[in-house]
């Protein structure tokens, strides 16, 4: 989506300790509007053409909907990437765009709150069409955004049930849910913001759809406290019978799914986790060692704020 170009200096965030789980994290541009909260981000990557997604995906559409209620989402993006209103007539468009059959770039939020709790992304790609043969890592996705008030309301056992009703009628390669900084990665200032939180706070993802869509394949993002595994990387991995004899931590679970998925569950809570307070989040490290030969190793970016060196080091955060 395009850049906003007058948002370009933000200002110190709210913030307050959440229980022992969490930050409390609230930034904002200097002209006030919020750029950067703590949510949960619930995402999955499926390498399959739009064609064969769409009813799923408006399957897992209308679940997210009866979960946060009919009126959580607010606006969609148009084609120059302005925010409308999603009334009955936006509602209509948008499942006309959604249920095109050659591809889809769907964007929904409560942009008119300001307060960027819920959104819904969905990039439904035409693969295997001939101007995609440059790139052999793209795959359709679609991710859900949630308040960490929603799970402070309904605990986490609801949002894990919430994250397998989504899952259960996409044909996810790979997929994570938990908590992440979630705002515009591209609004100008917002990615130094994230960079200066990020390695305190290693629980919390750094979510760009859009992008990791294009390269990211079969491979995984993560871990997360819900990890996602589908085909081909779980076999490679022994399926759920490999996992759980790899996996020695008490609080991690291995659920399997139906058409050969498992999630993987670390704990009963997301948890941030902080260095500085000892917290290193040793099942989430657990996790990677066991996932390193199939993360994905994403490309540094002109003009990102992430060094390579940074980027790295971020990756590597439950590695190293």
């Amino acid at each position: 989506m395009p850049i906003e170009p007058k948002v370009t200096t933000t200002t110190s965030p709210t913030y307050a300790p959440m229980k022992k789980h969490y930050p409390r994290i609230r930034i904002h541009a200097e002209s006030g509007p919020l750029l950067i909260r703590e949510g949960l981000n619930l995402t999955f990557y499926m390498r399959h053409p739009h064609a064969e997604l769409a009813p799923s995906v408006m399957r897992a559409l209308d679940a997210y909907l009866r979960a946060v209620g009919p009126d959580a989402l607010d606006s969609y993006s148009d084609e120059d990437g302005c925010w409308q209103r999603l009334d009955e007539a936006g509602w209509a468009l948008t499942r006309d765009r959604l249920l095109n059959p050659r591809r889809a770039s769907i964007h929904l939020s409560d942009a008119s709150s300001g307060e960027h709790r819920y959104r819904f992304d969905y990039q439904g790609r035409r693969l295997g069409a001939p101007f995609l043969a440059d790139e052999p890592g793209a795959v359709s996705a679609v991710s859900f955004w949630l308040p960490t008030e929603y799970l402070e309301e309904h605990g986490p056992v609801r949002v894990r049930e919430l994250a397998l009703e989504l899952a259960a009628p996409l044909s996810f390669c790979s997929g994570h849910a938990g908590l992440s900084f979630n705002c515009e990665p591209d609004l100008v200032g917002v990615e130094r913001e994230v960079l200066n939180r990020c390695f305190r706070y290693p629980g919390l993802d750094i979510p760009d759809l859009d992008r990791h869509s294009w390269k990211i394949g079969t491979r995984l993002r993560g871990p997360a406290w819900m990890t996602f595994l589908g085909q081909p990387v779980l076999d490679q991995l022994g399926g759920a019978a490999g996992l759980r004899s790899r996996l020695c931590s008490p609080e991690t679970t291995v659920q399997e799914l139906e058409g050969e998925r498992v999630v993987i569950t670390l704990g009963p809570w997301p948890e941030a986790g902080d260095p500085e307070q000892g917290d290193t989040l040793p099942t989430y490290r657990e996790l990677a060692r066991l996932l390193e030969p199939w993360l994905y190793r994403e490309e540094a970016l002109r003009g990102s704020d992430f060094t390579p060196e940074e980027l790295r080091r971020w990756e590597r955060r439950f590695l190293d």
